[in-house]
Parts: structure tokens; C-alpha cells; sequence
């Protein structure tokens, strides 16, 4: 692993809002991917007005992080007037990438911002070196490769189609190929294609027989239902030098919807990892406190998807989602003193909390809430979601850091 010497390496992270796109720049992304209000697989997560991107994009480049758009619906005809439109305001705004998946809007890309790298989205399905050549050859200098290849395959279409390699690195997987799913479409009438997926492969599933209506039998042993399009979340902390072995040289994160616990977390993690792995290659070892911290945001367990070849990791997760055990109380917003903090209250607090503070770099920091005052300046002993108070602990805090209690 001695060729990783003096080679960048990006961390990519999902910034579905202008808070997230805080979060993910405070905790160390290189770059992070965003998208307008249409045109984007991800219509619920909030996403940027046109303004708001405009400053997103200045924000992120005044501290050095790239920002990539999101433009990777599969349109129909009468989307395209709308869509120009948006491609020539971003020709004016200039990000430093556009994540594309259609044909049809990589012909557009080309025609209104043609500045404007183009990076192929995972929808895509690039799943072989001549794929990635035609790819190549339309313009596209990145490719996000299909979710279906496995480590070995991906290196070889890296040594036969030399360009940008992104592949992801932790987060949901799409129980579908590539991404592309109907199911969302006939259940809800909400095309997952367009940004609308209602998510039908989290639903909880049963059998019915037809001549005993209303007897529901589980698929499986579990009182909730039968969770049998649930993929395990992908987690490849420990793989990382085989990820750049075999030619990735983009590191991304899935995660547009998830809350800024997971991201600032993730984010966090990843940036250590790749920390170390830069500076030290041969030597690269996860350190326990990473897991741990990866363990203490929800998921749906882990695996490592189709990259090692190994089926057990592409087999649906039975048991559901894994709640975390300790909950993200509240947001730094401004330090008041080396240990006062203002905060703005996520999840009922109380004086004499245990809490941790999830810092940029290192280890979180243990600490208990010594004070309340409230906005009027007031005494408090708790505080409610929703309403922005000052703490007292032991350790600095800076903006923008989180607040997590731990559980007893």
C-alpha cells in the first residue's frame, strides 16, 4: 500500500440541507453533494432554493470543500425546459461537479454548462471498463460504479478506463439494481427514478394465504413483520486500503435524509481513517473508538455489500433497524465562555446529564450538564426541543459541535 504516498484522497458527504452542509464541512468532508428543490433522487430531503445554493457553494469554498450537484433523475420530456434552466444557473454558479445519470441530461449538461465536470451517478449501472470508456468519451470524468461490483471487478475497469473512480463507503443500501426501483412507483404512485421513493423495501411484510383472509404468517420469526427487502447498511471502515487498491479514489458517503447525529458522525470516523491511512499505509489499523462510534447512530446493522464477494453480506437483515442507545440532545451554536455554551435543544435535556460532545478530531469528550439558563437568562432544570439555552460544562465546546446524552 506504499503507491497511497502523496495521493489525494476525498471524502464525500451528503448535505440533503444548509445545516448538514455546515455539519459535514465542521466534521472534515473534502467535498459534499447537494441538490436544487427538483431533479435530484432525493425531492424529500429538503435540499437548496437557488439562493440558497448560491451561498452553500460560497460557503464551501471559502473553506476549501468541493461541492458536487445532484442532478440525477431519469426525466421525461416535459422536464427538460425546467431543467435547462436550472443547468444555466449553474453554469453561472459554477459548483465543482454535476452528479448525472440520464442520457438525455448529460446532452443537456454539455449544451448549457459545459464548464461544469460531469460525474456519472451510481443510477447509471457502470458495471464494466467499455461502459466506463463510452462514458469517458461523452465528457463524463467521473464515475460513481454500480453498487453491484465487487472490488476485483471495479479494479479492473479502473486499469482498463483510466478516470475518476467514486464508489460509496457507508450507508443505506437500495435492496434494487443500481438504485433503479419500481416498487415505490406502484405501491405509491411515487417514481423512486424522479426523487420520490417512499421507501416500500423498510415496510414490514407478510404472507397471507388466499382462502384464510386476515391470518397474517411473518417470513420470518419476528413479532413486528417480515423485513425482507431490508438490506444491511454498507460499512468499510475496515476495508479502506482495498477500496484505493483497487483504483477508488472518492470515498462517499450515502446519507441526503439521514439527521446530522449520523452525519456528523460518519463524517467524523471517515476522516480519521483516511487520516491515518495517508500517513501511514502499511500500518493502517481501526482503531475501537471509531466502531463505537459508528454504533452509536442507527443502522440496520452492517456488512459490506458486494465488494468482497461475500453473499452472507448481501443477504436482506431480518432483525430491523438498530435503534441507537444514546440521544442526540443538542447543537452548539455559539461559545458564551471556555464552558458555557449556547445550544439549540434537539431532545429534552436535564441538569446533571451525562453527556458526550462529539468533537471534529478525536475521541468524543465525557461531560455533565453543571447549569441551565434559559434564553431570559434564567435558572432552569431542564430544557425542551425546540428552544435555544445556555450551558454550563466542563469541557469546550465550539459552534457547530453536538451534544449527545449518554445512556445509564
Amino acid at each position: 500500500m506504499t503507491k497511497l504516498e502523496n495521493k489525494r484522497l476525498e471524502l464525500l458527504a451528503p448535505a440533503g440541507n444548509y445545516e448538514k452542509l455546515e455539519i459535514a464541512v465542521h466534521y472534515g468532508a473534502d467535498a459534499v453533494y447537494l441538490a436544487g428543490k427538483d431533479f435530484s433522487l432525493r425531492n424529500f430531503s429538503g435540499n437548496f432554493t437557488e439562493k440558497e445554493l448560491e451561498q452553500a457553494v460560497a460557503f464551501a469554498h471559502d473553506r476549501h470543500v468541493k461541492v458536487y450537484v445532484a442532478c440525477n433523475i431519469y426525466s421525461r420530456d416535459h422536464d427538460h425546459p425546467a431543467l435547462d434552466g436550472f443547468l444555466a444557473f449553474l453554469k453561472h454558479l459554477q459548483p465543482d461537479g454535476l452528479i448525472v445519470s440520464d442520457p438525455g441530461i448529460v446532452l443537456s449538461a454539455q449544451e448549457q454548462a459545459p464548464e461544469i465536470p460531469l460525474h456519472l451517478s451510481t443510477q447509471a449501472s457502470t458495471t464494466n471498463s467499455r461502459a466506463a470508456a463510452f462514458w469517458k468519451s461523452q465528457g463524463v470524468r467521473r464515475i460513481n460504479v454500480a453498487r453491484e461490483l465487487s472490488l476485483k471487478e471495479i479494479k479492473a475497469i479502473s486499469a482498463s478506463a483510466p478516470m475518476e473512480i467514486e464508489a460509496f463507503v457507508h450507508g443505506a443500501m437500495c435492496i434494487s439494481y443500481s438504485g433503479r426501483c419500481l416498487l415505490s412507483s406502484f405501491m405509491e404512485n411515487r417514481d423512486g427514478n424522479r426523487g420520490m421513493c417512499c421507501h416500500p423495501c423498510r415496510f414490514s411484510y407478510a404472507v397471507m394465504e388466499a382462502k384464510r383472509p386476515g391470518q397474517y404468517y411473518p417470513l420470518a420469526e419476528d413479532q413486528r413483520g417480515s423485513y425482507i427487502f431490508n438490506s444491511r447498511d454498507l460499512c468499510m471502515i475496515e476495508h479502506l486500503p482495498e477500496m484505493i487498491d483497487a483504483g477508488i479514489t472518492c470515498l462517499k458517503i450515502e446519507g441526503r435524509m439521514k439527521g446530522i447525529n449520523y452525519l456528523a458522525s460518519v463524517v467524523k470516523v471517515y476522516r480519521a481513517a483516511i487520516d491515518v491511512l495517508l500517513s501511514d499505509p502499511d500500518g493502517y489499523a481501526v482503531e475501537p473508538f471509531w466502531i463505537d462510534e459508528l454504533n452509536r447512530v442507527g443502522n440496520r446493522g452492517s456488512g459490506t455489500g458486494f465488494y468482497l464477494g461475500d453473499v452472507d453480506n448481501t443477504r436482506p437483515n431480518y432483525a430491523g433497524n438498530r435503534p441507537s442507545d444514546h440521544r442526540f440532545i443538542a447543537k452548539v451554536m455559539a461559545s458564551v465562555s471556555p464552558v458555557e455554551v449556547r445550544v439549540e435543544v434537539r431532545n429534552k435535556l436535564f441538569k446533571g446529564d451525562n453527556v458526550e460532545i462529539i468533537t471534529p478530531r478525536g475521541p468524543n469528550l465525557a461531560d455533565r450538564i453543571q447549569t441551565i439558563h434559559d434564553a431570559n437568562g434564567q435558572p432552569a432544570d431542564h430544557a425542551q426541543p425546540g428552544s435555544q439555552v445556555t450551558l454550563t460544562l466542563d469541557q469546550t465546546c465550539n459552534p457547530n459541535d453536538l451534544i449527545r446524552k449518554v445512556s445509564p
